[in-house]
């Protein structure tokens, strides 16, 4: 077994058939470093793993997929355990997806983690999933780059420590919350009042008596929003761009998320128009407060990238004042922050719920792979024209459920991977 800590790559002998290693996801794991691509062309093809890239729920779920049809997975992480971008999340954080949807392939969530599985026990099952199922991990390895392989029958993998790791195929699963995004706005660089971005965001503790900007109002944006709120912030608002579709995550029993399911094959015009009665029906007009009824279609929002928000507290803290709607921001200046009416507000901390980016093009944007707004040109079991065997999956925001739609995507490319291994190499595959 290689250390992933030394640079020099070694390569896990070849082996008929080669059997997966158990990494426990809660602790720095070293793993087999498969064979660097410096190696002679005369090892079996074959035997090269399928490289996935990123510990998370969408990565796991695809190298069990992999594992569970006979093809070798090597998930590699950067970070030191599994699950890297769920521990950074604020703390109560919980799924807007009910447990039963939420689960992977090949193993349950729960029952005692309750209908709405909370951020800790999202950590503790994404551990136990790669435990249950002896998946093949490497920790601390970042790669920076993918490239076709020389011989052109695989893809190159730039990590660190210089390794250069040679796989039949690539699962891109580095996640759609990657990277924090800060707007470049007027003067933001010279703002000396205390300011982060919501990633950096635990809990209410340390704005107890203070006054709060919240910026942006996404999922993340309303939840913190209300979490200062409870948290004993003397004053919260809550900057808005552009009105959000608000939708009850649970009515009279039934989940948000079964609506999202039933509609996710329906055409856009009709669930925009389905939309509008059951939101007159369920969520009060708050235009009053600041926070008008969207002119655009629930759905037509939703290909467009934007989720609507689930309602856990936002609603009664904006209808009874405790949550302060204000304009866009549109700058920063004299210690001061400009919103889009002109208004200047002094907030002692300023907390940008502003989303995330992909950062996909340093590792695959030379290879014509990503659109105008970096996202992949295809996902799940397509693979692009020009880069077959080039994989990729958890960068879609849908409105059925991301875990649900991981789980399903890990089948797919799983299928997809070993039926292109099974028409090179009939023998290899168990069926």
């Amino acid at each position: 077994m290689a250390d992933t800590s030394d640079p020099t790559p070694q390569t896990a002998a070849p082996a008929p058939a080669p059997a997966p290693v158990s990494a426990p996801a809660s602790k720095p794991t070293s793993g087999p470093t498969p064979e660097p691509a410096s190696e002679p062309t005369s090892a079996p093809r074959q035997d090269r793993p399928v490289y996935v890239i990123g510990g998370g729920p969408g990565g796991l779920a695809v190298a069990y997929a992999l594992r569970a049809r006979g093809v070798r997975a090597v998930v590699l992480e950067r970070s030191d355990r599994v699950g890297a971008s769920w521990r950074r999340h604020y703390d109560r954080l919980r799924l807007h997806t009910t447990r039963r949807l939420s689960a992977l392939p090949g193993l349950a969530m729960p029952r005692s983690f309750g209908r709405w599985v909370a951020r800790d026990d999202v950590v503790r099952y994404l551990e136990k999933y790669a435990e249950h199922h002896e998946l093949e991990i490497v920790t601390g390895v970042e790669v920076s780059r993918v490239e076709p392989s020389a011989d052109g029958t695989g893809w190159l993998l730039h990590a660190t420590g210089g390794r250069e790791l040679t796989g039949s195929a690539v699962v891109v699963a580095t996640g759609h919350n990657h990277t924090p995004y800060v707007p470049d706005w007027p003067g933001r660089d010279a703002y000396t009042g205390e300011f982060l971005h919501a990633g950096e965001y635990r809990n209410p503790a340390p704005y107890a008596g203070k006054d709060v900007l919240v910026v942006g109002v996404g999922n993340t944006g309303a939840e913190i929003a209300v979490d200062l709120v409870e948290g004993g912030a003397s004053r919260v608002r809550l900057s808005v761009r552009t009105a959000p579709h608000i939708v009850r995550r649970s009515t009279a029993g039934w989940a948000a998320q079964y609506t999202g399911v039933l509609c996710r094959r329906l055409p856009r015009a009709l669930v925009d128009r389905l939309a509008r009665p059951l939101a007159k029906l369920s969520v009060p007009d708050l235009s009053a407060q600041g926070l008008p009824r969207p002119d655009t279609g629930l759905y037509s929002r939703v290909q467009e990238g934007a989720i609507p928000v689930q309602d856990v507290g936002l609603i009664d803290a904006v209808r009874k004042g405790r949550v302060e709607v204000v304009p866009a921001v549109e700058g920063f200046e004299d210690g001061k922050v400009v919103l889009a009416n002109g208004e200047r507000v002094g907030p002692d901390a300023v907390i940008a719920a502003t989303g995330y980016r992909r950062a996909l093009e340093r590792l695959v944007g030379h290879l014509d792979v990503l659109d105008g707004r970096g996202r992949p040109v295809v996902h799940g079991a397509r693979t692009p024209e020009n880069a077959p065997g080039l994989y990729f999956t958890g960068f879609t925001n849908p409105i059925s459920g991301m875990f649900r739609e991981l789980a399903i995507d890990a089948e797919k490319i799983a299928k997809a991977v070993a039926r292109d291994a099974g028409r090179r190499n009939p023998s290899r595959i168990a069926h």
